[in-house]
């Protein structure tokens, strides 16, 4: 069973978050509705909101950033992601049946 702010789509994880830029510090804080709160210390300015995400993603799941793509919300704090077959989960996250 998955929380509504993931889901697994083959090997690859969808995360459905809600950023906070400017944050005092870069962490995930838990559950937010059907999103997970991830809070980031980059300025929602020039991409580096979205940069910051995928970063700490990469070192969260274990994978390049190069894995993790940005399906929606470029510029929005709604943002959805896809991470291709990340090697570690977050908590709160069940590894998919087929791993």
């Amino acid at each position: 069973m998955s929380a509504p702010w993931y889901r697994w789509d083959g090997d690859d994880l969808i995360l459905h978050l809600h950023i906070q830029p400017r944050a005092a510090k870069t962490e995930v804080a838990g559950p937010y509705g059907d999103r997970l709160k991830v809070r980031i210390t980059a300025p929602p300015v020039d991409g580096k909101a979205n940069t910051a995400v995928i970063a700490l993603l990469s070192e969260l799941c274990g994978v390049a950033k190069s894995n993790i793509s940005l399906l929606a919300g470029a510029t929005g704090r709604e943002k959805s992601l896809r991470i291709h077959a990340p090697r570690r989960w977050p908590a709160g996250i069940t590894p998919p049946l087929s791993r």
